[in-house]
């Protein structure tokens, strides 16, 4: 099978679960003797390597974020224009283009130029926004319009991949004919649990400093269940536009418990000090899938997500047995949180780890692969490896 993926983003240039399990299928595919390419923006100032997969740039490297976290709209312009020009060249090398529906403009660009290539498509949707998210995100015109681009991408012909039961409906609800298949899930890693460690009174967050991550409610939700949590801190990994307010408020603790915010730091270093944590508290309102719970759980933390209209990664909490779910995310109703999982002790820890045990085989990327190979295979494609 000759495969091309496409994204703007490549791990770890780029950090999310969506750009490691699309490394990951790429690479996977390549080692059962598939040949694949992976279009990309530039990212780097020396080209990587990735064993068996031919990595093509689409465009410059460019920032894709603007200072205050929201994407930049000339880069998917760019690549959806780079990503044209390489498949109306190269799209009969192809026997499948596998994309992120998002940004759309590739998108468009690889439906343009399918008659040409002759390709099967399939389409990765990690969210479909609300109305009143793109109207927040964008404001009222530019919102209209982006609204409407998804609608538009949304009723085109081609196989559609989900991350979340959440997001299949909305794609449904918006104009979508047929039923997206939604990937069991997309963990990467041993899938036994690790070995039970003592915990620490230490709350763990890790995601990009963003106001959908909500990062700053993590300071006064610590600092009030500290005040029943006898040596409760917490540490804020992850950096962005919100790095220096987060900075700033935790200066503005008074006498309150010791809360770090180092930044990004080495993969090893994040996942010796999560396993060690009392919980994982991901206050997020918006996540299309939230692979940090699955691997929160794989270390025997409980996670503290919320219950937010845009926020998929609830469905990956199991209540009360692998973590719990807030109704929002003010300090009171966080901290009363943090403090049941405290009260829950090892208990929790150890139903955390047998919700991993039972589930981890069923959202592995492993599983999702077999799943992509059949909607291959269901397409018409020979997904027999090559060599």
């Amino acid at each position: 099978m000759r495969l091309c993926v496409v994204y703007d983003c490549l791990y770890p240039y780029t950090v999310g679960g969506a750009e490691r399990w699309l490394r990951q299928l790429a690479e996977r595919l390549a080692e059962q003797g598939h040949e694949v390419t992976y279009l990309t923006l530039r990212q780097w100032e020396q080209a990587p390597t990735l064993p068996g997969v031919e990595i093509v740039t689409c465009g410059p490297w460019m920032p894709l974020y603007l200072p205050a976290g929201r994407r930049r709209i000339w880069p998917p312009l760019r690549f959806g224009a780079g990503v044209l020009w390489h498949l109306l060249r190269h799209g009969r090398d192809y026997d499948v283009v596998h994309i992120s529906a998002f940004p759309y403009f590739s998108l468009l660009a690889a439906v343009a130029a399918r008659r040409r290539g002759r390709y099967e498509l399939v389409v990765e949707w990690v969210e479909v926004w609300s109305a009143a998210y793109w109207r927040e995100y964008l404001g009222a015109i530019a919102g209209w319009l982006g609204r409407a681009i998804q609608v538009r991408c949304a009723r085109l012909r081609a196989r559609a991949l989900c991350y979340s039961r959440l997001h299949a409906e909305r794609l449904i609800a918006e104009g979508y004919r047929g039923e997206p298949l939604v990937l069991p899930g997309l963990y990467v890693g041993p899938l036994q649990p690790e070995a039970p460690v003592a915990a620490e009174p230490l709350v763990f967050f890790a995601g990009r400093l963003i106001p959908e991550k909500r990062a700053l409610a993590v300071i006064p939700a610590v600092a009030l269940a500290a005040e029943q949590v006898a040596g409760l801190r917490a540490t804020i990994f992850g950096d962005g536009p919100q790095h220096a307010a987060v900075l700033d408020a935790i200066a503005r603790l008074d006498d309150g418990p010791e809360i770090a915010a180092p930044g990004f730091i080495e993969r090893g270093e994040l996942h010796a000090t999560l396993r060690h944590s009392l919980c994982m508290l991901l206050p997020s309102r918006r996540e299309g899938y939230g692979m940090i719970v699955v691997e929160a759980a794989a270390c025997g933390v409980p996670s503290i997500v919320v219950a937010d209209t845009d926020n998929a990664a609830v469905e990956l909490i199991e209540e009360g047995v692998n973590g719990l779910v807030c109704g929002s995310a003010t300090p009171e109703a966080l901290a009363a949180a943090i403090v049941r999982v405290h009260e829950a002790g090892e208990a929790m820890r150890a139903s955390t780890r047998g919700w991993f045990a039972r589930n981890a085989e069923r959202i592995s990327a492993d599983a999702s692969l077999a799943r992509v190979l059949e909607v291959y295979r269901e397409l018409g494609v020979d997904s027999s490896a090559r060599r």
